[in-house]
């Protein structure tokens, strides 16, 4: 009778460990998130303040229906962003048909310079202004030869540029590898959910583009593809006060 007591009382002591040590690790789970959502949010920030202006060639492809070999339309662009009046855009060479890159090539670069107007471009950061973030289970995962963590992602607001899905971070220096997801919003009513994607790299400190990939779907048009790759990054830094 006495052994069974002692038996019972042991096992209720390693049922409340148990649940010491679960709560202590949910804390533990919950602590890390918020630090690594701070240092998103302030890589964000320190990106935006110490980069006074960039170039970058972009490649813009489209391609439609089953073909992603032989692009329907293409363009190369200069692009110029000064942190006080966002981006523009010199067309450098362009090809295919006319009418996809009038409606969809010139205004895609037309939004952008939209969205990166001064006031405008807050709204797109990949911060937690613009999005919840939860870390997903299960640990790192490698990306590209990167360490990342992973975190899902969903839009505080429906817009064509916040996408609702996964966003990979390097564990080492807190910097964006890789967003996937869905548009939260159609960028119109002819076509479909767009699927997007957009890599990263590190260059002068700071993550930016170097792919980006969408896919939309449309019962008039079919299936369209639009890639973008970006190179010749040449970076202006604010100077170390």
């Amino acid at each position: 009778m006495m052994r069974s007591k002692r038996l019972n009382v042991a096992r209720a002591a390693a049922a409340t460990l148990l649940a010491c040590f679960g709560i202590i690790a949910a804390q533990s789970q919950q602590l890390d998130e918020a630090s690594l959502i701070r240092r998103l949010d302030a890589a964000v920030q320190a990106r935006f303040d110490n980069t006074v202006g960039y170039t970058v060639t972009e490649r813009y492809a489209v391609y439609r229906n089953n073909d992603q070999i032989h692009p329907v339309a293409e363009m190369t662009v200069r692009t110029t962003y000064r942190k006080d009046a966002g981006k523009s855009y010199t067309i450098l060479s362009q090809a295919g048909s006319e009418i996809i890159r009038r409606l969809v090539l010139k205004a895609i670069l037309e939004n952008e310079e939209r969205i990166n107007q001064p006031g405008n471009r807050e709204g797109a950061w990949l911060t937690s202004a613009n999005y919840e973030m939860k870390l997903k289970p299960g640990g790192a995962q490698q990306l590209d030869g990167r360490e990342c963590l992973v975190l899902a992602l969903t839009p505080r607001r429906k817009a064509p540029q916040l996408i609702d899905g996964t966003m990979w971070v390097n564990a080492k220096d807190d910097s964006v590898v890789q967003i996937q997801g869905l548009a939260s919003k159609k960028p119109s009513f002819l076509t479909g959910p767009t699927q997007m994607m957009r890599q990263y790299a590190n260059v002068s400190g700071f993550a930016m583009a170097t792919h980006s990939k969408a896919i939309s779907n449309s019962p008039l048009f079919g299936q369209t593809v639009i890639t973008i790759d970006y190179k010749d990054y040449q970076v202006q830094i604010r100077p170390a006060r």
